[in-house]
């Protein structure tokens, strides 16, 4: 299998934002969110992916409010957020905003009461006493019948609904290697020919990158807090992972972060996982080929985790801490062709082990990051033949001439980011 469609030309340099509406403002709906919009904007974020929007079924509800992945419904919005109306006006605005919207598909599995088990109840998995049942650990759902071509069709006709209805750009497919990759083609086939869409799978299998224009890059998240947590993990192994994901087909590309709505809830915080790093750790989400995920509230900074299953708002104090920070990164990928499509990436050996360095490369555009990810101040070295010439310094805003011989030194979590460009 190849991939279907190339990757829609405004991904390129883009970055994704994560919201939880939920959680997002005291009224918990679309209207409240959709004010927050400008000021994302202003951030640089140029997709918006939609934390599931449909009703939550009752049966097996897990908390007062229950999980956003047991849906009782496909078309329809939870009433909790507001009415179709509201979700169609929403998009638009960020449309007019220059902004994409993306939503979150829940294709594997439905809430217990969703409408399909009186509709359609030949769609679902039976156990031997014809009980609908589930393979997977998640209680509060049951399982689609993939080897359905019936449920296929109409799975695809629920997804093409949203394109039509309200003109969405993508979809972020939730635990997409638990759907056979066959379907993923025939659906991205069938739902791009009405709109050219971006397609995020969650899953890391190499064959899903066929259809998928991104994938999760767990592997390197998982070994970053290892390396954080217990040490159990050096940098040269996720060097070696890092390498890898350098390695996959043009057209194709890792969705990289530091928390989302299961990281937040289930592993903790940036903070409570990279601790003086967090910041570093960011830097690398934002700099290394792929496209970069923020979660709700990370600009604030949020530094509580959020209840899953209950009403549990950020709590936004009126300031935005990170609004620049991460406005200065975003506004470097879509400036600097090394951050793009097609650019390629470098990792620079240096003398010290807790050093991340690397080189980003596109025609005449570089971008050199340096990260301390040690618990102490590091003073390294070293050389690359190409690196030399005028830069400048992404934060400090100064221009300095490097060479190739390089010398730096860097205090536990500091960053640098060195860029120069043609254009």
């Amino acid at each position: 299998m190849s991939i279907l469609l190339p990757v829609v030309p405004w991904a390129s340099g883009s970055n994704i934002y994560e919201v939880n509406v939920r959680q997002y403002t005291p009224e918990g709906t679309l209207n409240a969110f959709a004010d927050y919009l400008p000021r994302l904007k202003s951030m640089g974020i140029h997709i918006i992916w939609f934390m599931p929007l449909t009703p939550i079924s009752l049966e097996k509800r897990k908390g007062t409010r229950g999980s956003y992945y047991a849906a009782s419904s496909y078309t329809d919005i939870d009433p909790f957020y507001g009415t179709s109306e509201d979700f169609r006006e929403l998009v638009k605005k960020a449309h007019e905003l220059g902004l994409k919207v993306m939503i979150d598909w829940v294709a594997n599995h439905t809430g217990y009461d969703h409408e399909w088990t009186k509709t359609f109840p030949y769609f679902y998995r039976r156990d031997l006493n014809g009980n609908f049942t589930r393979l997977h650990e998640w209680e509060d759902v049951i399982d689609l019948n993939y080897s359905l071509s019936a449920l296929r069709e109409e799975m695809i006709r629920s997804m093409q609904y949203w394109i039509t209805e309200f003109d969405i750009d993508g979809f972020r497919c939730d635990m997409a290697r638990t759907v056979p990759l066959d379907f993923w083609a025939e659906t991205r086939a069938k739902c791009d020919a009405l709109k050219p869409l971006l397609w995020l799978a969650e899953c890391e299998i190499f064959s899903y990158n066929d259809v998928f224009d991104l994938t999760y890059g767990w592997e390197a998240m998982r070994a970053l807090d290892k390396y954080f947590s217990t040490g159990e993990i050096s940098l040269d192994k996720i060097k070696d992972i890092l390498k890898d994901y350098a390695d996959y087909p043009d057209g194709t590309k890792k969705l990289l972060f530091t928390s989302n709505h299961d990281e937040n809830t289930y592993y903790g915080t940036e903070y409570e996982k990279y601790g003086i790093a967090a910041k570093a750790v960011a830097v690398f989400t934002c700099t290394w080929p792929g496209i970069p995920l923020i979660y709700s509230g990370q600009e604030m900074p949020n530094k509580k985790r959020l209840s899953f299953f209950e009403k549990d708002e950020i709590g936004w104090t009126g300031k935005f801490e990170l609004h620049e920070f991460y406005k200065t990164l975003l506004h470097l990928r879509l400036q600097n062709k090394a951050l793009q499509e097609g650019a390629s990436v470098m990792i620079l050996e240096t003398n010290a082990p807790d050093i991340l360095a690397y080189l980003c490369r596109n025609e005449n555009d570089q971008v050199l990051v340096l990260l301390n990810f040690g618990r102490e101040k590091i003073s390294f070295q070293f050389t690359q033949a190409d690196i030399g010439g005028m830069y400048e310094d992404l934060f400090e805003k100064n221009k300095l001439l490097l060479q190739n011989k390089m010398h730096e030194t860097l205090d536990a979590g500091e960053f640098k980011v060195y860029h120069k460009s043609a254009g």
